[in-house]
């Protein structure tokens, strides 16, 4: 199920980014999982869904916008190992 969502941008913003509105309002799925994942808000399962991609094309993706697709520290991964 989804739903449709209503966005006013101004005719600028396309032509600044050199997309038609289809291919802006796909750009902009993609931009806002990657920083809502990068912030740890959402999954990797649920970013890749908002983006509508399958999770293997989200994750490469996520290296057009500078963020590595583990969200762990080294810290954190010792420690998980220690406990395992």
């Amino acid at each position: 199920m989804s739903v449709l969502l209503k966005l006013d941008m101004p005719e600028g913003a396309f032509s600044a980014l050199r997309k038609d509105p289809d291919e802006f309002a796909k750009e902009l799925r993609l931009a806002a999982a990657a920083k809502w994942y990068e912030m740890g808000i959402v999954s990797q399962e649920r970013a890749s869904e908002i983006a509508g991609l399958s999770r293997a094309e989200f994750i490469f993706s996520l290296a057009k916008f500078g963020v590595s697709p583990f969200q762990y520290s080294v810290e954190e991964i010792k420690e998980e190992l220690a406990r395992g």
